[in-house]
């Protein structure tokens, strides 16, 4: 099996992997980078040249990993997609917001590719959206030639996959991204144990993150929960910036059960945008499928606010109160990035970080700033000095490094691709890999280089 990362950045970004198996060629995932735009932001679909395209896995429905999907199906017409039913579910619904992001970008930063696609060819490829179910092999057949696809619940955010793929008497392991943890709204990964692979390919998200002792996710939404109340008594307001699709709901689920059992006080929940309309999905999701626990209700005790329209950098929302908004990385022209240029420059007021922040976002370079020295909001044209508290805590949608390397070293592979994951991060992972107790080859792929595992 040869595996080819058409990411030409490498690293977090456009994620996208094309797997020469026999006869059989499919694509793992089609991502847009989140820094870049236009074209750049595209994995390098040119690569895969001439080969026909048997199917696409879609392992879950972070733009990252789907937002390039319609050009690809555009290049390749009769190539399968598949995917589970959650994702099934949301992903046009990500795709179409996407859209209307380009067509903004469009018009503010002169991109004159965008949009990559339109509102249309999404709806055109949405009949070739094919549901799988969780440890229900797909038999694919092609001549004498077979191959095996088994998907399994990856954690990390609704309708999430890893999956095993067996071919001439091999298996490989995909872990795509993943959390063991149980999440609010949503189990954690169940992969299968005790299974050995003759190959795997895992992501090194945190892999340069190490998680501080005595931390856990129980702790840190203690901890999360005792600071918004202090805010919220202090006559302060809290921002948390979080994912539309994953974290707003599990947010949101945590500050309604906070409110019912008191150990929240009552005050205005503020949230907009996508994921409100997620929440909704995920609804229909749990209705159906039973694998995660969000409902309506949560929306609907809660009595969210929708946030003043007209935002003043500087100057504080009229009601004080805890903000759950989009982007989580605080990315200029989102909401997150409008109320916190309102609230940075007041003691009295909180900005918590509860996921992944790329260091070159806004995100990244708040929680970089120290208190007192100043915080430039670039497209805002606003410099103001850090005096609200700007805390992070350890609720991310990616398992710890260690609870990965655990995983991959029972497998006891002869080789293992890095992928999603920072240069540092992969190296951390190399160097624990090659300190294993048997043999493992670790391959660190360049970008456009197929690997043979």
């Amino acid at each position: 099996m040869k595996i080819t990362d058409l990411n030409r950045e490498s690293g977090i970004g456009s994620n996208s992997l094309l797997v020469e198996a026999g006869g059989y060629n499919f694509i793992v995932d089609a991502g847009l980078h989140p820094k870049l735009t236009g074209a750049a932001a595209m994995p390098d679909f040119e690569h895969i040249g001439d080969r026909n395209i048997d199917f696409v896995i879609v392992t879950h429905c972070h733009l990252d990993h789907i937002g390039a999907l319609p050009v690809l199906l555009k290049r390749h017409p009769k190539a399968r997609v598949l995917m589970s039913l959650p994702s099934q579910m949301l992903v046009e619904r990500m795709l179409h917001n996407s859209c209307n992001v380009m067509k903004r970008q469009k018009e503010e930063k002169r991109i004159p590719e965008y949009p990559l696609f339109t509102h249309e060819e999404i709806e055109g490829i949405s009949g070739r959206f094919e549901a799988m179910k969780y440890k229900q092999p797909l038999v694919l057949k092609k001549a004498d030639e077979e191959l095996t696809i088994t998907l399994y619940q990856a954690g990390h955010v609704a309708g999430a996959g890893g999956f095993q793929i067996e071919h001439g008497g091999k298996t490989v392991f995909f872990t795509g991204d993943v959390l063991f943890d149980d999440q609010r709204v949503l189990n954690g990964a169940r992969f299968p144990k005790a299974r050995k692979f003759d190959a795997m390919v895992i992501e090194t998200t945190r892999g340069e993150t190490e998680r501080p002792e005595g931390k856990t996710r129980e702790s840190e939404v203690k901890r999360l929960l005792k600071l918004i109340g202090e805010t919220i008594r202090g006559g302060g307001s809290v921002l948390i910036p979080v994912f539309a699709l994953g974290r707003m709901q599990e947010l949101l689920t945590l500050l309604n059960d906070a409110r019912k059992d008191g150990r929240l006080p009552k005050c205005p929940v503020y949230g907009a945008g996508l994921g409100l309309d997620i929440a909704d999905y995920f609804d229909h999701i749990a209705k159906r499928t039973q694998l995660i626990s969000y409902t309506r209700k949560v929306t609907k005790e809660l009595r969210l606010k929708r946030p003043p329209r007209k935002l003043t950098p500087g100057k504080e929302p009229g009601e004080p109160g805890v903000f759950v908004l989009s982007s989580g990385m605080l990315v200029e022209r989102t909401p997150s990035y409008m109320v916190a240029s309102t609230l940075l420059a007041s003691t009295r007021n909180t900005i918590c970080f509860v996921g992944y922040c790329d260091p070159d976002t806004p995100g990244g370079k708040l929680l970089d700033t120290k208190p007192g020295q100043t915080f430039l909001f670039d497209v805002l044209d606003y410099q103001c000095p850090v005096l609200a508290k700007v805390d992070r805590f350890e609720m991310s949608g990616h398992a710890d490094r260690e609870e990965i390397l655990e995983f991959a070293l029972a497998a006891e592979p002869k080789s293992i691709v890095l992928t999603h994951g920072d240069p540092g991060a992969r190296d951390w992972f190399s160097q624990q890999l090659e300190a294993a107790d048997h043999p493992v080859r670790v391959i660190d792929p360049e970008p456009l280089k197929a690997v043979e595992v």
